[in-house]
């Protein structure tokens, strides 16, 4: 059976970005990303996220401990010019006895993991407009651009890229943004390029919502996966 995957993009520095520039208390961050892990988990979703601080990280700590099937790690383990030591403490992260990682693709270096990252899943879960996390966003949708052959002159197989690039495999790539975590919606030069190349955007106003998004696309797999 092929489960849905969600990438999770988000703000690494949680104070920050999310009690300082969106003015949401603790207590109401705790709530909301409490609520978003039981629906991902209760979804039977997998998550793809990068092992460092911030808002994927608690997600993915509280979705494995409420039965989360799978988390997928993205790590430049080849990387010499920035190194991942600051990322070991993520990755050794244990939760209730068990590791909190149970498969970890190399990106190689850090420019190919902010290229990458988003293509592993069939979805983008937009959990905050941080500068990483755009960068992501807007990299996965343009290396999508070229599995769906919208860039002329450009021939690029999805397994030409990563043998575990999954974007687009079993439905169109889609950005899910979660309302309560961004002030505004995106810019529309950037909602309308992502139409262009076949992607799909969804604006979820709470995890309920989310939770409906999660069902519709996994129909959407199961039946492509037939």
């Amino acid at each position: 059976m092929v489960c849905i995957r969600v990438c999770l993009i988000g703000a690494g520095d949680v104070e920050l970005h999310y009690q300082k520039f969106l003015n949401i208390t603790e207590k109401d961050f705790r709530r909301e990303i409490e609520q978003i892990a039981k629906v991902l988990a209760e979804s039977k979703a997998e998550i793809v996220f990068l092992p460092d601080r911030g808002v994927s990280f608690e997600i993915a700590k509280l979705y494995k401990s409420q039965g989360g099937e799978k988390v997928i790690a993205t790590v430049p383990l080849s990387d010499r010019d920035f190194g991942i030591e600051h990322l070991k403490p993520y990755m050794e992260t244990k939760i209730n006895g068990k590791e909190l990682i149970d498969q970890t693709i190399n990106t190689e270096n850090w420019y190919k993991q902010d290229l990458l990252h988003c293509i592993f899943a069939d979805a983008v879960l937009l959990l905050g407009k941080s500068l990483g996390s755009l960068g992501e966003l807007c990299y996965g949708f343009y290396l999508y651009k070229l599995f769906a052959g919208k860039k002329p002159g450009v021939d690029a197989a999805r397994e030409s890229i990563h043998k575990e690039a999954r974007a687009g495999k079993y439905m169109p790539f889609t950005l899910l943004v979660y309302k309560p975590f961004v002030k505004n919606r995106l810019d529309e030069e950037i909602e309308k390029y992502i139409e262009y190349v076949g992607g799909k955007i969804a604006y979820v106003s709470n995890a309920s919502e989310l939770k409906s998004k999660l069902e519709e696309f996994s129909a959407m797999i199961e039946k492509s996966a037939e």
